[in-house]
């Protein structure tokens, strides 16, 4: 939108901005575009964004904005009400208002709603929500925006290391970084990197070259399955009837762990579950992949009977059991490994989870082949 814009035109376009969406778009330009816009800012507007900018990408600081009414504790609701007619017009939202102590330490939140709907001479303190939550400038944007949707409100105090008053996180922000959240992990799910960008006006090659790293990556690790074959080479030759089914086996163990790691990224991401559960999420999925094996088995038995005999069948409906087991137990426990390790849970994508069953899967079918054959 910006290319072919005049500097000074974009710097008008940025000025009008309030301060958490002039961050963001400064950190969508080129470095130096964005301190040659910086710099033309005028000298209040550059220091209220400078300050947005120094703390970390990706924290809550970078998303609140500084743009707020506070309310000092102690007063009446005339004298609060009076005090967002005189600071309101130039406050990004009124409806949510910090009240703070000495010092701007936040004791907690008054809506507007309160203030209206209550008698002029009540003490403000007797409306002041003291348990209502705040998250520091330094904590992650996207868990703070998760809280924000949890707690069930439209702002959040944002606060320093002593619990000041630094600005507030709105809940538009708040759907905003969720969003953006949401667009990484389902680019990274489906093996590709994360790409912040319009699918129609993009570039054949910036799309390609958003998915190539994880494609290679993936083609390399699929050598695995090739020496699998290699290795159970012998049984194959015994009995070829074997190889008609491994599509049908490594297919459907990979169908079942992407589910499970699905499923699992997403309890992280709500909170369901947390990396110190691997053990109770291993042990349910590893029934619940059981269990699906063993549906999937009864139709394994009728195919594999009718095309190839009750011997060979007998060893699809076993491998279909231990492998939905182990997939689905590998694919729940990636994400809860990922995260203890520091990494993002959705990097442990449904490709690489898939790639991973595919040769560990063959590994199960051609055991179970060797032992029900006796060969």
């Amino acid at each position: 939108m910006l290319d072919g814009m005049r500097e000074e035109t974009v710097t008008e376009l940025v000025e009008g901005l309030d301060p958490d969406d002039r961050v963001h778009l400064l950190g969508e330009m080129p470095a130096s575009v964005a301190h040659r816009v910086l710099a033309g800012l005028d000298p209040q507007r550059r220091r209220a964004t400078a300050a947005l900018l120094g703390y970390p990408a990706g924290s809550a600081g970078r998303l609140m904005t500084p743009e707020v009414v506070s309310l000092h504790a102690g007063g009446t609701v005339t004298d609060a009400l009076a005090r967002v007619r005189r600071a309101g017009r130039g406050a990004k939202t009124v409806y949510t208002l910090p009240v703070v102590g000495p010092g701007r330490r936040v004791e907690g939140v008054v809506t507007l709603r309160e203030l209206v709907l209550s008698p002029p001479d009540t003490p403000l303190d007797e409306l002041v929500d003291t348990d209502a939550p705040w998250v520091r400038a330094t904590d992650d944007g996207e868990e703070a925006a998760r809280l924000l949707g949890d707690s069930d409100r439209i702002a959040l105090p944002v606060v320093d290391g002593e619990r000041r008053l630094l600005g507030l996180l709105t809940i538009d922000d708040a759907v905003s970084e969720l969003e953006r959240a949401e667009s990484e992990d389902v680019a990274r799910q489906a093996g590709a990197a994360p790409w912040a960008g319009h699918y129609m006006t993009a570039g054949v090659l910036s799309l390609a070259r958003s998915r190539i790293v994880w494609l290679l990556l993936l083609l390399v690790a699929a050598t695995l399955t090739v020496n699998v074959l290699q290795y159970f080479e012998d049984t194959l030759a015994r009995v070829t009837a074997l190889a008609l089914f491994v599509p049908l086996l490594i297919g459907t163990g990979g169908n079942a762990g992407s589910q499970a790691a699905t499923a699992s990224v997403r309890a992280l991401a709500v909170g369901e579950v947390r990396p110190s559960d691997v053990l109770a999420v291993m042990w349910r999925e590893a029934r619940v992949g059981a269990a699906l094996g063993t549906m999937l088995a009864v139709a394994g038995l009728v195919i594999g009977t009718a095309l190839v005999g009750a011997e060979i069948a007998l060893v699809v409906g076993v491998s279909l059991v231990a492998i939905c087991a182990w997939a689905a137990t590998i694919g729940a426990t990636m994400p809860l490994v990922a995260r203890r390790l520091g990494i993002d849970p959705a990097v442990v994508s449904a490709p690489a989870v898939t790639t991973l069953v595919d040769a560990t899967g063959l590994v199960i079918y051609f055991t179970v082949a060797q032992l029900v054959l006796q060969f």
